[in-house]
């Protein structure tokens, strides 16, 4: 399981080119015009883990393929969508369909590169787009209740639950606060889930700043992260130029580039570790001679159900599973020395999978 992750922002804020340079395409067409990304664009990147190499060389994997993670660059929103305004009502629809939002905020001054309010304030962008996503939230909400009165008057409980959930959604976007906040118990979390509020996605803010600026920061990437921790979201600087300049280079001449501008790693790398830690997600592999592989499952995962990422057959026949920890894994040298050593565990069904575990599952067929 991957992630689907939608790239917003007002116009002209870079995401197209962060797009681009995330999946080393041309396909997102970046212009210095609103509107320039009329369809979303979709692409798949690896998610790039050093872990997984170092396995795959251990065990002289043939082949090494890591996990995947999905992208949508969704078309600029104005102020007035949740009207319709701009291309607000696609916007809106396509928001629907990603796990998280990266909120791209311009971070940079240019005079070239025009701003649709004609100013570089990005906490005022993030609480433009806020403000639209709560307000359609409010005008969705409102259709819905509308909908369910005739089956809430016969009793039905789905619709006596549904109802419910969009009153209390509804008492906090009332109050200005997006749809997030609201406390929902495990009995109703499939349903809230189903209720597909646009405010319910998690933010991360995605600082653009110019290539000057990417190592550190500046004042306008600051006032991002002080708004994103007052509202217990994340943020990361990134430079979209920077990391369009290395996705057209070859890792070395990558790595030589992020040097001479002061960064460690592409901030690619910490775009994609911040939506793992935003969506609760983490890591286990499989490894042997063919191939070494990172699957991607959530926080808290039972065997059966990290078995069922590979197939579904894995998880109906599920007998066990045969992991070793990665430390243990590389620290002795591979699967048999694992196993010499007694660091092979014979995990259950009840056996929630840790990051980094290198497994092998057994099975009914």
């Amino acid at each position: 399981m991957g992630f689907r992750m939608g790239i917003v922002g007002l116009p002209n804020v870079g995401k197209s080119t962060l797009f681009n340079a995330l999946t080393r395409t041309a396909a997102a067409q970046a212009a210095n015009f609103p509107f320039c990304t009329i369809e979303p664009n979709v692409g798949e990147v690896a998610v790039p883990d050093a872990r997984l190499d170092k396995l795959a060389e251990l065990a002289s994997s043939k082949q090494v393929i890591p996990t995947r993670m999905t992208f949508v660059d969704i078309a600029g929103l104005v102020k007035g969508a949740s009207k319709g305004e701009g291309l607000g009502n696609q916007f809106l629809a396509n928001i629907r369909e990603v796990d998280a939002i990266a909120h791209v905020l311009r971070c940079f001054e240019d005079g070239d590169v025009t701003h649709v309010e004609g100013r570089v304030d990005p906490v005022a962008d993030a609480e433009t787009i806020e403000t639209e996503l709560m307000l359609a939230d409010i005008e969705s909400i409102e259709k819905r209740m509308q909908g369910l009165v005739r089956k809430v008057r016969g009793g039905d409980k789905e619709a006596v639950q549904q109802e419910r959930l969009l009153k209390a959604a509804l008492a906090v976007l009332e109050d200005g606060k997006p749809a997030r906040l609201v406390e929902v118990d495990a009995e109703d979390a499939k349903a809230w889930k189903m209720l597909q509020l646009l405010t319910t996605k998690p933010v991360l803010y995605v600082c653009n700043v110019s290539e000057e600026e990417a190592a550190e920061g500046n004042a306008h990437s600051s006032a991002v992260a002080a708004m994103a921790a007052e509202q217990g979201n994340s943020h990361v600087i990134i430079s979209a130029r920077i990391e369009e300049e290395i996705s057209q280079l070859e890792p070395e001449e990558a790595e030589m580039f992020l040097s001479e501008m002061g960064l460690t790693e592409a901030g690619l790398d910490r775009l994609i570790r911040a939506g793992y830690d935003l969506l609760h997600l983490q890591t286990y592999f499989t490894v042997g001679p063919k191939e070494a592989r990172a699957w991607t499952i959530r926080d808290g995962t039972l065997a059966p159900q990290a078995a069922g990422v590979i197939h579904g057959d894995f998880e109906k026949g599920f007998i066990r599973a045969e992991t070793i920890a990665y430390d243990d894994f590389v620290t002795l040298g591979g699967e048999q020395a694992a196993k010499d050593a007694g660091k092979m565990r014979a995990e259950g069904k009840g056996y929630t999978v840790r990051d980094g575990d290198v497994m092998h599952f057994l099975f009914n067929t």
